[in-house]
């Protein structure tokens, strides 16, 4: 039960991500908006680090660690990039398939799963990429936009269970610094130093936002990725779903009825994944 309140938790935190990131690639550039993001993410995971009893780091751990951060940061830059030149809508939901990765790079790893858990996680799966597709398919997505979001979509699924690992060997706190770290030194550094990072008005609230969730939803998967990283890692994944929702809630944007579909697809799955585990 904890590892569903986890992902869920982490699937709401970063449906605010992705929205407040799709307003912000409006106004400056994927790098510069990942910089700030980062920065942001940094400033508030350095406390809960410090306060944290310092674990022992074993070379597994420092190979783990070096893994999630640039794992991570490599998905948010590609993800960021695929929204200048593609729809949300599109993007999502290759996106969202993150989960399912995580789930199977755990499989491979060793991790058991019953029979009915399977099923519940292949049930979740499909319904998040059903309810986060676009209308009118993929006939309209750029292709440079889904090659960066299927790299981003491994990314964050090597993230994903790296970082689970970390969290796991090391608490949750350790596992929210890689990926802040690697931002910050390989990204905004860099951009500091050469005088190209740009920021507007306009997109800093948004780029707030989405630091403060992105640590977040982070630091909510971790939690739930101690107790069975696969149910944590694809209820996670449920941000593309509720990007529809949240979007047709609060823009009125139309669902068509493949995404209904997959909205009530996503609702049987985790009442019976909860109903399994409770």
């Amino acid at each position: 039960m904890l590892a569903i309140l986890g992902g869920i938790g982490a699937a709401l935190a970063w449906t605010a991500t992705t929205l407040a990131a799709s307003r912000a690639t409006r106004h400056v550039d994927s790098r510069s908006l990942l910089a700030t993001v980062m920065t942001v993410g940094l400033v508030i995971s350095i406390p809960p680090a410090l306060l944290a009893h310092t674990p022992t780091i074993h070379t597994s751990d420092a190979l783990w660690l070096v893994v999630a951060g640039c794992a991570n940061v490599g998905g948010l830059l590609l993800t960021y990039s695929a929204l200048r030149v593609g729809k949300v809508g599109v993007v999502a939901p290759i996106t969202s398939t993150e989960g399912a990765i995580a789930a199977v790079i755990a499989v491979i790893a060793g991790q058991h799963l019953s029979t009915g858990t399977v099923g519940c996680l292949v049930v979740i799966t499909g319904g998040i990429v059903l309810a986060a597709r676009a209308p009118g398919g993929d006939r309209a997505v750029h292709a440079r936009s889904v090659v960066l979001a299927g790299l981003a979509a491994f990314a964050f699924g090597l993230g994903l269970y790296s970082g689970g690992r970390v969290g796991q060997s090391l608490g949750i706190a350790w596992a929210l610094l890689p990926a802040r770290v690697v931002g910050v030194v390989v990204i905004a550094l860099p951009l500091l130093v050469s005088r190209r990072w740009r920021m507007t008005r306009k997109a800093m609230p948004f780029a707030v936002v989405g630091g403060v969730c992105e640590v977040l939803g982070f630091a909510a998967y971790v939690f739930g990725a101690r107790h069975n990283l696969a149910i944590a890692a694809v209820l996670g994944s449920q941000f593309a779903g509720l990007s529809v929702v949240v979007g047709w809630l609060l823009f009125r944007e139309r669902l068509t009825r493949v995404q209904v579909a997959g909205v009530v697809g996503i609702i049987v799955g985790v009442s019976a994944l909860s109903a399994i585990h409770s």
